[in-house]
């Protein structure tokens, strides 16, 4: 009898295995199906989604918290990509960002030119000479690094002046997500005017209210908007101090899909900015929910390409990795628990710009913040550290008090303390470093890594993202699903609106 059970078993566990492996099979089909959906034909809508500082860690650290899989990591065609800039291993977003927008590598802080300040077109710029409308859409500000390299070409990322006459002289059809941060060129060295009054003048409708933002039809014509609350440098507000009263990235990448839908075509590029500022910070937290935002920005797109699937092309990839986000910590040895995540409820940027503000402002002791970090973090003081993980040691409390007494006092993050903090408040930092301690995360740097990315991709040439390749070949295969030769395509010096100042 036991011989025949655990034949029986033997038998159960074959045919349960033949029948996933079957379902696999019929899934991955069907995947390849959707991916080669209009294979040979040329894309008609053409979306890239650039998570900024999005690396292999931080989209396997947003699926693990919420228990599976993202939607980007769902698409057929899956990639590895490299990053490097012309000059430096490590990148910086507008070298890798022109990298994606032209196919030519460039050197570090360069917007839309090759290593010899020569102009380079850009996917976004070939699409509008194909007869596309184009949309630029970011949680940061329309005018920073990565989206600036669609339709900019200038010295230096710094020169945001220049960068918002180029916004405005662009003829693109939809700009949103975040504001400008120099139009009128009070950083500028030569001042060329109001770019926002320039762009008025062209024909931009500026909009910041949601209320009229969500109200917009097609026929309103082409569109610059920002959320009406702009929390750090012109930016979104990271995804976990939003509000109602915010716009969200998918609402701004739903409403762009809406307002550039044409029988001509178009091309949409959406950045997740933010994923990369709360990298810089090592607050996971922030991170992680920025990260799903994106995704769910994502999922705009695949609603729509699922009504084009013979005509639709996505991609998504990440510009570099930040942080030197792992997954996994020595404190926690092999273990995992994602979920305290949950409970910080507001992002570093948030706890260090108005509650520790107040805080100081109304004075108080380390006694007086504990209740503070324990609402606001989830961390514990009272308690028994083995018998729940989120009390915390007498040497972490002790830590925490250091790094509290270092805020209130209002010293300069300087010399061997960058290691420790980063250019951060301190008192932030050691609260999200414990926190992700707890969660068995771990960061080894304040800056970008040189480690490759993900790229996804679905619809009509999707599988020429499958692989391994570098980011240039991102922009490179783009331009042959669209029909257009895949080589750099540079720019007449007339044409080009190339500053040097």
């Amino acid at each position: 009898m036991m011989k025949w059970n655990v034949k029986r078993s033997v038998i159960w566990m074959l045919v349960l295995a033949l029948g996933l492996s079957l379902a696999g099979g019929c899934a991955r089909e069907e995947a390849k199906t959707k991916a080669e959906a209009g294979s040979g034909k040329t894309a008609k809508y053409v979306f890239l989604f650039i998570g900024d500082g999005m690396g292999l860690p931080q989209r396997a650290a947003s699926a693990a918290y919420i228990g599976k899989k993202l939607a980007i990591d769902a698409m057929p065609a899956q990639g590895i990509t490299t990053t490097f800039a012309n000059n430096r291993f490590i990148t910086g977003s507008a070298a890798s960002a022109t990298a994606l927008a032209t196919g030519v590598k460039t050197n570090i802080n360069y917007i839309g030119v090759d290593p010899n300040f020569k102009p380079v077109k850009t996917v976004a710029e070939l699409a509008k000479e194909q007869g596309k409308k184009v949309g630029i859409v970011s949680s940061v500000s329309v005018d920073h690094a990565t989206p600036a390299a669609f339709y900019a070409h200038v010295k230096t990322r710094k020169m945001y002046h220049e960068i918002d006459h180029a916004l405005a002289d662009s003829g693109f059809d939809f700009f949103a997500g975040g504001g400008l941060k120099d139009p009128t060129g009070k950083k500028s060295k030569a001042p060329l005017g109001d770019a926002l009054k320039k762009a008025e003048h062209n024909g931009y409708k500026v909009v910041t209210d949601k209320q009229a933002f969500m109200a917009l039809k097609p026929g309103d014509g082409k569109i610059l908007a920002w959320n009406n609350w702009l929390q750090d440098d012109q930016a979104l507000p990271y995804v976990m101090d939003m509000t109602a009263d915010d716009i969200t990235l998918p609402e701004f990448t739903a409403k762009a899909i809406e307002m550039l839908d044409n029988d001509k075509g178009f091309f949409l590029m959406v950045e997740g900015g933010k994923i990369d500022w709360a990298c810089h910070a090592n607050d996971a937290a922030a991170s992680i929910r920025n990260t799903l935002s994106f995704d769910d920005s994502v999922k705009q797109a695949l609603a729509f390409y699922d009504k084009h699937p013979g005509e639709t092309l996505i991609v998504v990839t990440g510009d570099h990795e930040c942080g030197g986000l792992t997954l996994g910590f020595a404190g926690t040895h092999y273990e995992s628990y994602y979920n305290v995540l949950g409970g910080q409820k507001v992002s570093f940027q948030k706890f260090t710009d108005e509650i520790l503000k107040d805080f100081k402002a109304k004075g108080g002791s380390f006694e007086d913040m504990k209740p503070v970090i324990a609402a606001q973090f989830g961390l514990k003081f009272e308690g028994d550290p083995k018998a729940d993980h989120m009390v915390l040691a007498d040497f972490e409390v002790k830590e925490l008090e250091n790094a509290f007494n270092r805020s209130m006092s209002g010293d300069k993050i300087q010399g061997g303390d960058y290691l420790l903090y980063g250019e951060y408040d301190p008192l932030s930092v050691t609260l999200t470093h414990l926190l992700n301690g707890k969660a068995g995360l771990g960061w080894t740097s304040y800056k970008h890594t040189g480690v490759p990315v993900s790229t996804s991709a679905i619809g009509v040439g999707s599988e020429a993202f499958n692989g391994s390749y570098d980011n240039v070949d991102v922009a490179l295969r783009m331009m042959s699903a669209m029909g257009i030769d895949p080589k750099p395509h540079y720019a007449s010096a007339t044409g080009a609106q190339v500053a040097a100042n």
